[in-house]
């Protein structure tokens, strides 16, 4: 089983003096247990990334003292960069990477920003999964006006007004903190030092002006050239490659071309490989061919996790149990809804469910590295429980402490397996669209998909019931009842379509 790890993607406003960018860094190595892993400095942007991981706790702790340090030596009157900022660490997002799950990644947010409000006195703001409200989700809403605009907004508006800290600005300005999915920041530089063609091409491409869902794009002029400069914020609904295939037309329109381009940060392989497989036309590769992928393997990395997770799972130990079961069969029924939708992809003969097998493919990617992520979470949530239970009661105070802690750990355990069970019944209704429509070589695998989901959602939402009877708070039970059952009825369509599909294509 994984350890929990988080990895957090702070942007400090500052890109020209690299004695202040190392002073910034330098607490969050301090941190015992924490890894730095990339730092990408741009002087154009005035800006720095740094790309750090490690447990919760001790992820939040350096991130806390890295802003603390940018508050010491930046100052938002003097500074003047291409990109947009409305503080000295302008954006602090927390990402799950095993063991966690986005929820414990929104907590570990509010908790932060709670405490660089009230110790630092800086004005914080709340966005994507942690935000408080659905016009704080997008980061450019809070980047509104920039740091110059919100220093008075910030104290006459009160649509303005932060999540936590004062209602005013010093110069370290505020800082916005949440939860999100993996993002890819990405840059792509033209033959031109005309800014406008780069505008026009982000407005093209971005959703926010009718282009690709999930993409959000700049015009800028940097090192003298025209950037356009990108966040993907899912990759797998919206991946790299037709996004530049599309600047590269674009472009052309206005007699430029793209010159190169840049990653800001770290990118998932995963990103890479989809890359790879549209521009080489390796319709039918499989990330196994990778030689290191295949290297471990052998070696033992991968089968060995996998008999690890059995081996506790026999084992006479509360943890793991059925909740995380039920997430590696939800996993297992993604993949293989994942591998139909590819088997299908390439054939002359299925050339029209192409678009849509291809789009399955990425969801039931998506679905499954959320399930992975879930095996370890669910014994994670239920270690919690038993935690709060040893606590001491022998006082009301400790009585008071321990009932608050249990109710939490309550709560956390059972939004695990409802996550699950949400995630099982989408990759049922996939299993029966690829059942339906994808190669019908591969229709018994589509029937083993949807079979392993059924016994994901069964598991879950057992899980989610048993949990919600030992809430206190009823209101919260009774919205987890009413989420399963809706699920459930969902899917007992869903098995009725895959029935048909699967009794009509065996023939």
């Amino acid at each position: 089983m994984s350890h929990p790890l988080v990895e957090c993607v702070p942007n400090f406003s500052e890109g020209r003096r690299p004695e202040v960018i190392e002073s910034i860094e330098a607490p969050i190595r301090a941190v015992a247990g924490v890894h730095v892993l990339d730092r990408h400095t741009d002087a154009d942007h005035n800006r720095t990334v740094i790309t750090f991981a490690g447990p919760p706790g001790p992820v939040a702790q350096a991130a806390f003292a890295a802003i603390a340090r940018a508050a010491e030596l930046i100052d938002l009157d003097q500074h003047r960069g291409e990109h947009p900022r409305i503080g000295a660490t302008d954006v602090v997002p927390f990402v799950p990477l095993s063991g966690v799950t986005m929820q414990e990644c929104v907590d570990l947010a509010r908790g932060l920003g709670e405490r660089v409000g009230r110790e630092l006195g800086i004005p914080v703001y709340l966005y994507e999964a942690a935000a408080t409200r659905p016009d704080r989700v997008n980061l450019e809403n809070h980047r509104r006006g920039e740091y110059e605009g919100l220093k008075e907004a910030i104290e006459r508006d009160p649509e303005r007004a932060p999540d936590f800290g004062p209602s005013r600005l010093g110069k370290a300005g505020a800082t916005v903190i949440g939860a999100r999915a993996p993002l890819i920041a990405y840059n792509v530089y033209l033959t031109t030092s005309d800014v406008e063609i780069a505008r026009k091409i982000a407005r093209t491409i971005r959703h926010s002006s009718g282009g690709f869902p999930y993409l959000k794009a700049l015009g800028l002029l940097v090192e003298g050239r025209a950037q356009v400069s990108m966040n993907f914020t899912d990759f797998t609904q919206t991946p790299l490659h037709p996004v530049v295939e599309l600047i590269r037309r674009e472009a052309e329109r206005y007699g430029a071309a793209v010159d190169h381009s840049e990653l800001v940060g770290l990118i998932p392989q995963a990103a890479l490989i989809d890359a790879a497989r549209w521009y080489l036309q390796l319709d039918r590769f499989q990330p196994e061919q990778v030689l290191e992928a295949r290297l471990y393997a052998a070696l033992g990395t991968v089968t060995s996790a996998e008999a690890a997770f059995l081996e506790r799972l026999s084992e006479g130990t509360p943890t793991p149990g059925g909740g995380s079961a039920a997430a590696y069969a939800g996993a297992m029924a993604a993949a293989l809804t994942g591998m139909v939708a590819r088997l299908t992809i390439g054939k002359t003969k299925f050339a029209a469910a192409e678009p849509r097998m291809r789009e399955i493919a990425a969801a039931a990617d998506a679905h499954r590295a959320r399930l992975e992520l879930a095996v370890a979470a669910d014994s994670e949530a239920f270690d919690g429980v038993m935690a709060s239970l040893r606590m001491p009661k022998g006082s009301e105070a400790e009585a008071q402490a321990r009932a608050a802690a249990l109710e939490a750990a309550m709560q956390r355990a059972g939004e695990v397996p409802l996550g699950v069970a949400q995630d099982a019944a989408s990759v049922l209704e996939l299993a029966a669209e690829v059942a339906e429509a994808g190669n019908p070589s591969a229709v018994s695998d589509a029937g083993s998909a949807g079979a392993l989901a059924q016994a994901c959602l069964t598991a879950a939402a057992m899980n989610v019931r048993v949990n919600a009877g030992g809430l206190k708070d009823q209101q919260r039970a009774g919205k987890w009842r009413e989420a399963v059952e809706g699920l459930e009825s969902g899917a007992a369509a869903a098995q009725a379509r895959l029935g048909h599909a699967l009794e009509h294509r065996f023939g």
